[in-house]
């Protein structure tokens, strides 16, 4: 009676409805806060996925062009010069190798590469033909792969056997040979029982070796010149003439190596300079050097 004499009846229900609305509120809030609580758990979820995603992409992306630059690529595993004790271990061990009947490669590659060749060694067919001429071997298992230079070639040939097929004479010195080094101011010959040489032969001759501001025009300069190494390579022919033993290996530069390719058995270029006798001394090691190239 008193609380609605005084008007605090009516306060006190105004009291409740406001508590009840606060509340209400605080419930809303509260739910309001949950959600955005999960949504901010979601969002960093799927920024999580998000960063794995593109990582994985970027592995991905990574792996192809790693694999497409191997595919355009191809090089050799490792390649080594091989001469003296380490050739004849290397070629040792290549005479060592047993397979199954039909187990292993063979090949002499000159200029075209054999079918046999391009079956066996797939992709990297192409290392065999840039490495040419040369030996190859191989076997079918994939386990070995080479090409070997050969200073004294045999004729093409491919054949699967149960070893490795070749004379390791191709690769060294052996037997009797003549070996002459041509450079277009130089001639040195040597007549050799395998690395013993048992005659020597050499000579310079005189060849201009730039022009002269005041004499005559480039053009005369260079027919005179030409006309000395003409000269030069027809009194190395000559001198190869009076060689006593066979076959003939002629070494040098490869401007005047075509003048000798009807008469050599084996043309190759070398880089050997200074006097005729040191300078065939040189190459004569070049020459019998083996380019060992591993695919």
């Amino acid at each position: 009676m008193l609380d609605e004499l005084l008007g605090r009846a009516e306060l006190k229900e105004r009291i409740a409805e406001l508590e009840e609305d606060k509340r209400h509120l605080e419930r809303q809030l509260e739910a309001e806060q949950e959600r955005r609580a999960d949504a901010a758990s979601d969002r960093q979820e799927a920024e999580q996925r998000a960063n794995r995603l593109e990582d994985r992409i970027a592995d991905l992306e990574g792996t192809v062009d790693r694999l497409e630059g191997e595919e355009t690529s191809l090089d050799y595993r490792r390649r080594e010069r091989l001469r003296g004790e380490r050739l004849i271990a290397v070629l040792d061990r290549l005479e060592s190798v047993e397979t199954d009947p039909e187990g292993a490669l063979t090949a002499f590659v000159a200029d075209d590469t054999p079918d046999a060749v391009r079956d066996a060694f797939g992709e990297r067919a192409t290392l065999v033909s840039e490495a040419a001429p040369c030996l190859a071997v191989t076997d079918d298992a994939g386990l070995l792969g080479a090409t070997l230079s050969v200073p004294a070639p045999p004729e093409p040939f491919a054949e699967w056997s149960d070893g490795f097929q070749f004379d390791p004479a191709w690769f060294a010195p052996e037997g009797q040979f003549s070996l002459a080094l041509v450079r277009s101011d130089l001639f040195a010959m040597g007549e050799y029982d395998g690395r013993e040489r048992t005659a020597f032969h050499g000579f310079d001759s005189e060849l201009k070796s730039q022009h002269s501001k005041g004499g005559f025009s480039q053009a005369r300069f260079e027919r005179l010149r030409d006309e000395q190494i003409d000269s030069h390579v027809d009194r190395c022919l000559e001198a190869l003439d009076e060689r006593t033993t066979d076959p003939l290996y002629v070494v040098g530069e490869r401007t005047v190596l075509p003048a000798f390719s009807s008469v050599a058995d084996v043309t190759a270029t070398v880089d050997a300079t200074g006097d005729p006798e040191p300078a065939l001394a040189d190459a004569f090691r070049d020459f019998w050097t083996v380019q060992l190239r591993a695919i």
